[in-house]
């Protein structure tokens, strides 16, 4: 039974009634609330504690007078916490096909997954709240196009998912929302992105294209947002500082949102869902700075902190809703850094990777694009 309570009634014959008094549900039922895209909301929302859901987001929004906010809901399949993976990468003289995992939330050791399907280096990882998706990658004797996954909440080898329209998707960048997971890039003269649905599996879509090629790249994304970080070009620049912007919801090509302090390859990448931070890189020389940008915004990045080591080589980053999480990279060892993304501040010591590699992707069930 509904029950609905008024004390006044007007707008009628404008833009529609306007109740006041309580609303009183007496059911086992729900209520739908109106939705639309994130390009819909224009213009509405001028009261606050307007409540809306966002068909790009699949979130529930509110508005509290000045912008939109997600309305944050606990996620029981995160089996004791967020999950960060990370896998694939080279070990002189070998590429390696292990992957392992850390609860965010916590320090401590990484602990072992599995496998990937093919032992690789380079191969980028991006993830629904349930599913690990990595693509691409330099598989012996050369560059492939596979993609794998895996379902995050469990331990066990990875799974054939499909593959990359291009080859040569070694070093790629990717990122993800809570249905698709994005990749780009992947060699210094690929500027291809292509994308995947992540609950599903099949070989990747293409998108459109970077606005400049690259490998050695990385990427995050809030849930409507993904971006790309550096990477390597042909020479003789060899590096960039360019920072992409797509909207995942759709396709198309990139757009320049701002840039990096400086050109680099190797960049980590990591974010809630309004924060992206980018850390270390080489061009040519490891760096140990964390920047940051707002992912709603455009513009240049801005001085984060440092981590605790100068590294490259293309390390994963992996994320919860509050904390970063850094992995490892030679030749700084197997250390793995994290930082508190809504603040700013050197970076502190979480633990160890099993295996001291270079050129990982990582990712987590709980990254800012969920």
């Amino acid at each position: 039974m509904t029950i609905l309570r008024t004390n006044t009634l007007s707008g009628i014959g404008t833009n529609g009634p306007v109740f006041s008094g309580n609303l009183e549900f007496n059911s086992q039922n729900y209520i739908v609330l109106p939705k639309g895209t994130t390009s819909d909301r224009v213009g509405v929302g001028s009261t606050p504690g307007a409540l809306r859901y966002n068909t790009d987001s699949n979130k529930v929004e509110l508005y509290d007078g000045s912008q939109w906010t997600e309305v944050q809901a606990s996620r029981p399949d995160l089996n004791g916490g967020a999950r960060g993976v990370f896998g694939g990468g080279f070990v002189s003289p070998a590429r390696i096909n292990n992957i392992e995992y850390i609860t965010i939330s916590s320090t401590g050791n990484a602990q072992d997954f599995g496998d990937l399907t093919v032992p690789r280096y380079g191969c980028k990882w991006c993830a629904s709240s349930t599913r690990g998706v990595a693509g691409g990658g330099n598989e012996a004797p050369g560059a492939h196009n596979t993609i794998d996954y895996i379902t995050i909440a469990s331990t066990g080898n990875a799974t054939d998912f499909g593959d990359r329209t291009v080859s040569g998707t070694e070093l790629a960048g990717a990122f993800s929302s809570s249905t698709r997971g994005v990749f780009a890039g992947g060699s210094a003269t690929n500027n291809t992105i292509d994308y995947v649905t992540i609950a599903s599996t099949g070989n990747a879509q293409d998108f459109g294209d970077l606005t400049v090629a690259r490998g050695h790249s990385n990427g995050c994304s809030s849930p409507t947002r993904g971006l790309f970080f550096g990477g390597e070009v042909p020479a003789p620049t060899n590096f960039t500082n360019v920072i992409d912007y797509v909207t995942i919801s759709t396709i198309g090509n990139a757009t320049d949102f701002g840039d990096i302090s400086s050109a680099r390859r190797g960049v980590a990448a990591c974010s809630n869902a309004t924060r992206g931070l980018a850390a270390g890189g080489d061009g040519p020389a490891n760096v140990n700075n964390i920047e940051y940008v707002t992912m709603t915004t455009l513009g240049n990045a801005t001085d984060f902190g440092d981590l605790t080591a100068a590294r490259g080589q293309s390390f994963a980053g992996m994320s919860n809703p509050t904390r970063g999480v850094f992995g490892d990279s030679v030749p700084s060892g197997n250390t793995m850094d994290y930082v508190t993304i809504a603040t700013q501040g050197n970076a502190v010591d979480f633990g160890d990777a099993l295996v001291a590699s270079g050129n990982r992707g990582g990712t987590s069930n709980a990254h800012g694009g969920l």
